[in-house]
């Protein structure tokens, strides 16, 4: 009978532990964590476009995008309306290049609330959701369903007051801790932003959305569609591109 037994709790190990005697009570913060190891990387390159819809119609944009690590990103606009513009984000410093114009504009002050290209995007949405780990204090609330995932549902409170929003609600796939869902609210509690996840692709051994949509609540009628169409992950991107020297070439 004790073999029995020894075997049975052997084979629920190897399988990811399915019996109560070795069922893992994961705190919020260790799912925030594991969430956060999807979305950071050693470097990435993609491709994709933002499909903005609101009251002035329908828009596309379309980009290519550097990364190396949490503190630098180069975006570079390829349609037609804005090619050659440029966005340089290191760490929490933002510049945008204008071809036309050939001038580097820093982003700053009340200016990092204002929309990226008319998108339901912020520069600040750009800067602040870097590490949360380090900016919220993440609660487990319980769990939920979405789009036929089983989820955990966290609550997360600000730590400190730059933070551009103090409190968030995330639902993270149980299965692969892919972020499914996220509201996001101001300081009176307000909802203000909503953010949809509807595809999330496997590279890597990491669960990352590919497509994704974002509303804007303080816009009427308004979401911007994120679709990325080639990724690729820790690959060698060049430090060079981060400069400001290289951000007007």
């Amino acid at each position: 009978m004790k073999k029995i037994l020894i075997l049975a709790t052997l084979l629920a190990f190897l399988s990811g532990g399915i019996l109560p005697l070795f069922s893992e009570a994961l705190s919020g913060r260790e799912i925030l964590r594991r969430m956060q190891r999807n979305e950071i990387y050693g470097s990435m390159r993609s491709e994709g476009s933002w499909i903005i819809r609101d009251r002035f119609g329908t828009r596309e944009k379309t980009f290519k995008v550097y990364s190396l690590g949490t503190e630098k990103t180069l975006i570079v606009f390829t349609n037609p309306e804005e090619e050659g513009q440029k966005i340089l984000r290191v760490g929490n410093e933002i510049y945008l290049y204008f071809p036309d114009a050939e001038e580097v504009i820093r982003i700053e002050g009340s200016a990092m609330r204002d929309s990226v290209l008319g998108s339901d995007f912020s520069y600040e949405d750009m800067t602040g959701q870097k590490d949360l780990l380090d900016s919220y204090d993440a609660i487990l609330e319980g769990e939920d369903t979405i789009e036929g995932k089983s989820c955990y549902k966290l609550r997360l409170k600000a730590k400190r007051p730059d933070v551009v929003y103090p409190m968030e609600e995330l639902w993270v796939d149980k299965k692969n801790y892919a972020l499914r869902r996220a509201y996001y609210y101001a300081l009176s509690g307000r909802k203000i932003k909503e953010l949809d996840i509807g595809e999330v692709r496997m590279i890597k051994g990491r669960a990352v959305p590919v497509h994704f949509v974002m509303r804007d609540l303080l816009k009427k009628n308004s979401q911007t569609e994120f679709i990325i169409s080639k990724i690729e992950i820790d690959v060698p991107v060049d430090e060079k591109l981060f400069s400001l020297e290289e951000l007007s070439w």
